[in-house]
């Protein structure tokens, strides 16, 4: 006499949604066509930066030296001291504008005489590093018009603040009731800065040129 298993289901009745493998196998599929596709289109883009940075010539580079030195020079030296035609220098500059190795055209202005006589560096540690906190600490930043720069770091803090002030006063009030306030800051170090030794905003385009 067989006995019968309990809690075991016989081979013929046990069922497998197809449909079911089925679908999970195509959205696997799917998601790794999408990550290849992502890696593809980055490894593209890095490749045409590259291409295009080693699209400049030597006279490309100085024109953008001598912008970066003085936007306001005139068009008609710049092409006097590239060598240049008119049409020449303006098809140049096109080209740069175009391909994005000219950002945007600024005026630098003296902080000092405008009363900005504290520049200091603030050393941010988050409390979290949830995806929402740091968007938000990030946003809330950018809305700050004494801070200059913001960098991302790794390391023992997470940013790096440039911050001007005109004076302590207002340098400890930035700090103690807007900076330390953002959305998940667990600590604030500041650094004021005595003396700057060297400030530039330029590349060093023509060293690289004729070192290459």
């Amino acid at each position: 006499m067989k006995k019968k298993l309990s809690g075991v289901k016989p081979v013929n009745e046990l069922k497998i949604d197809t449909r079911s493998v089925e679908k999970q196998n195509t959205s696997r599929q799917s998601t790794s066509k999408q990550n290849t596709g992502k890696q593809n289109v980055d490894r593209q883009n890095a490749n045409k930066q590259v291409g295009q940075s080693q699209q400049l010539d030597d006279r490309d580079r100085l024109l953008l030296q001598l912008l970066q030195e003085n936007s306001r020079t005139s068009n008609a030296e710049l092409a006097r001291q590239l060598k240049l035609t008119a049409p020449g220098l303006q098809k140049r500059l096109k080209k740069l504008e175009d391909n994005g190795f000219i950002d945007r055209y600024v005026t630098l202005v003296n902080r000092e005489a405008l009363g900005f006589d504290l520049l200091c560096f603030a050393q941010v540690t988050l409390a979290h590093h949830q995806p929402e906190c740091v968007g938000q600490f990030c946003q809330q930043v950018q809305g700050l018009p004494e801070v200059l720069e913001c960098h991302h770091l790794t390391g023992e803090f997470d940013y790096l603040l440039k911050v001007v002030a005109p004076n302590r006063q207002r340098l400890e009030q930035l700090m103690s009731e807007t900076i330390t306030q953002l959305p998940g800051v667990d600590k604030v170090r500041t650094n004021i800065v005595l003396n700057e030794v060297k400030a530039s905003t330029s590349l060093p385009l023509v060293e690289s040129a004729s070192s290459t």
